[in-house]
């Protein structure tokens, strides 16, 4: 259902949809509204489709591309191995709007690009969603927080500032895939691997970190140049995972308590869930990506969160919002940048991809303001 790459893009699902899922669910969200959100949060890392030319004209909120009807510049991450999105336009509205949001500090542009955790960008598109009566944007949002804490320290483009050295996990015994494989190479011939990935992996995200940063239970470092000019002063940080994620989501869970003391029309008065600290164990358990969505559905279902009959609900489809707004999707090719001669469903106005779309327009909007706002202006 996913691909595995290394250019930044959480491969994760754990973390945005069922932590994000059952952390709604706790704090007293109804089933749909935390699905609605939860949703949201992990489709960031899967809406890949930029531009779909409809077959008939519609009355909605459209683009117009080459006089045609469409629905144009809502991708929100794409394929980092694929050189047709190695371009600017491409880093800078997917990859650094959603994953790698500006810290706005630094001396020049590239260190103004450096993803922060809470930094003013992220701080201000969060207190605004706070007050929308919009569960979709709020998904968004906390997928892009979530991300900055994870993702601190990196660019969302090509960049010095992601050119790191002497990447290596700390915490042993751990299902880490491409972990074993680097040491293997590594004991065969030290030189040639490290000459082999500095020209092989491009410095765009977190590439040459590999998938470490969205690994919740990893303890690992690096060496970056910490210096202005880029002059080769390297010193080495050590990253705690378990550390990040978990002040990541106690935050979540003060902003999801907010959301419904200003919107509770969401609220399930039903639920008095107390025990977060066994959702925050689950967040960083120690086991391999489908271990922890199974456990994951496990405690949803455990401490009564959800039931049997909500496996719609605590089953992620990367698909499920595109089959509800398209008539034609199974004869379409959605994974696709482009798709075309699209129809859209009966109660397209109404579906949770239409509302996402407009929601990632407002997202996109906003983003850039922000930036200015803190002198970090972003060419277009």
């Amino acid at each position: 259902m996913y691909s595995r790459n290394w250019g930044g893009r959480s491969i994760k699902r754990d973390a945005h949809y069922y932590a994000i899922l059952a952390f709604c669910q706790a704090c007293g969200f109804k089933k749909e509204a935390a699905y609605q959100v939860a949703y949201a949060s992990q489709f960031v890392d899967d809406a890949k489709v930029n531009h779909i030319v409809l077959k008939e004209n519609t009355h909605l909120e459209h683009d117009r591309i080459d006089n045609k009807p469409s629905f144009f510049n809502m991708a929100t991450c794409h394929s980092y191995f694929r050189i047709k999105t190695f371009n600017y336009e491409a880093m800078i509205n997917n990859t650094t709007a959603f994953h790698f949001v500006p810290g706005c500090k630094g001396e020049n542009f590239s260190r103004k690009l450096r993803c922060a955790k809470e930094s003013p960008v992220i701080l201000d598109l969060l207190q605004e969603v706070l007050q929308k009566d919009d569960l979709i944007k709020l998904g968004i949002v906390l997928h892009v927080y979530a991300d900055s804490y994870s993702h601190q320290g990196f660019s969302g483009i090509l960049s010095k500032v992601n050119d790191i050295k002497e990447c290596k996990v700390k915490t042993k015994g751990l299902p880490v895939f491409f972990d074993r494989v680097i040491q293997l190479l590594k004991r065969l011939d030290r030189n040639r691997y490290e000459a082999f990935f500095d020209s092989a992996v491009p410095a765009y995200g977190h590439g040459q970190a590999l998938d470490y940063p969205d690994c919740p239970y990893l303890t690992w470092s690096y060496q970056y140049d910490y210096s202005d000019e880029f002059r080769g002063s390297y010193k080495r940080v050590e990253i705690n995972n378990p550390k990040r994620y978990k002040q990541a989501f106690t935050k979540i869970q003060k902003h999801l308590k907010a959301y419904l003391e200003n919107h509770p029309q969401y609220r399930d008065t039903e639920i008095g869930f107390q025990d977060f600290d066994i959702l925050m164990d689950a967040l960083v358990a120690k086991t391999t990506d489908g271990s922890r969505e199974r456990n994951w559905r496990k405690l949803l279902m455990a401490q009564g969160l959800f039931g049997i009959g909500d496996l719609d609900w605590i089953t992620y489809d990367d698909t499920r919002w595109l089959r509800e707004a398209f008539a034609n999707f199974e004869a379409k090719k959605f994974h696709e940048r482009k798709v075309e001669e699209v129809e859209l469903a009966d109660g397209f106005a109404n579906s949770h991809w239409y509302r996402f779309y407009l929601a990632v327009k407002w997202y996109k909007s906003r983003f850039f303001q922000y930036c200015t706002k803190y002198q970090l202006v972003i060419p277009r």
